[in-house]
């Protein structure tokens, strides 16, 4: 690495939990920092556990690892508490004092809004505890005491341990689609999803950073409104094995690969390498296979035509739910 940012290349559910956590204990990461906001779920699978993540990072899985949240994110504070005591992660969790704080009026403007249910959201006010930090009007993590034992200045932490050469991963959230900028306009989240992003959110500069590393899945999965090129009948999703639900409780559509998509993500976020997850849907035959040499040729032959239509390498290839089902290719 020793600084990599991870995004998801479609509209989230890529499993970009996963990837994180197998980068986690593979490469023994020392700091890894989320940004975003709670209407994302990071689903973890780990000797025989099975953890959903809104706000904890994914990395939680090595116990050596420091757990950080960018200033850029917007927290609810119930459910960080609640999540950081279901990892046990308290000695080494911080929080940036710049974090705001989703409170209960947001969520019920989220809820009762009739345009804002009418674009597919969670209904847990991210988008307006959003409206109220550009207003100028939000409360931030310094003002809450039961946050007062983990604030920290994150950015000056995480910049501290890259430049001292330690591993520093940065978390993404959702996918490119559902980007405020690059997304499917209405239809999209209350942020930017992009690697420069994430690097904004977390207080780290573009030129720290070593590797921009996009995660796919094999096929492609929204949830809420919005064009979906390709979709599928629920019906034919199901056949295939492709109907999902999602960290947030909702029916996930699903369709083929769009490559053109695939390709713009690699271009907007300046993507050095992929991931490609849950291959083993595709080809069953694929799954727990942790070397490359190990998949059915139709398999490799998918994964080429991959990485010639997309443009990038293929680095991570997912072949089942564990955080270890992977194959990695990065050498």
């Amino acid at each position: 690495m020793p600084c990599m940012v991870v995004v998801g290349g479609f509209w989230g559910d890529e499993g970009k939990g996963k990837v994180v956590s197998y980068l986690a204990l593979r490469d023994r990461l020392d700091v890894c920092v989320r940004v975003g906001s709670i209407n994302a779920a990071h689903t973890v699978v780990h000797e025989g556990r099975k953890v959903m993540l809104h706000l904890v990072p994914s990395a939680f899985v090595h116990d050596e690892c420091l757990l950080l949240i960018g200033p850029g994110s917007n927290v609810s504070v119930d459910m960080l508490l609640d999540e950081i005591k279901l990892t046990g992660t308290e000695h080494r969790f911080g929080v940036d004092h710049r974090v705001s704080i989703i409170e209960e009026k947001h969520s019920l403007k989220d809820r009762t809004d009739e345009h804002l249910r009418s674009l597919g959201t969670t209904g847990w006010g991210v988008g307006p505890a959003i409206e109220d930090r550009v207003g100028r009007r939000a409360r931030l993590a310094q003002d809450v005491p039961e946050l007062k034992k983990f604030l920290m200045d994150v950015p000056a932490e995480v910049n501290s341990a890259i430049d001292a050469g330690k591993q520093v991963l940065l978390e993404g959230v959702q996918g490119l689609g559902l980007s405020l900028y690059h997304g499917t306009y209405p239809y999209v989240t209350g942020r930017d999803t992009t690697a420069p992003s994430v690097c904004g959110e977390a207080g780290v500069g573009p030129g720290k950073i070593d590797s921009v590393l996009v995660v796919y899945k094999a096929y492609m999965t929204r949830v809420g409104a919005g064009h979906l090129p390709g979709e599928l009948p629920k019906e034919e999703a199901i056949r295939r094995g492709w109907f999902e639900i999602s960290g947030t409780g909702r029916e996930r559509r699903s369709a083929p690969i769009d490559f053109e998509l695939a390709r713009r993500a690699v271009m907007l976020n300046g993507a050095t390498e992929a991931a490609l997850t849950k291959v083993d849907v595709l080809f069953p035959s694929c799954k727990g296979a942790r070397r490359f040499d190990a998949l059915p040729e139709e398999a490799r032959d998918f994964i080429s035509g991959f990485e010639r239509r997309a443009g990038v390498k293929v680095t991570l290839i997912g072949t089942g739910p564990d955080a270890l089902d992977l194959i990695d290719r990065r050498g």
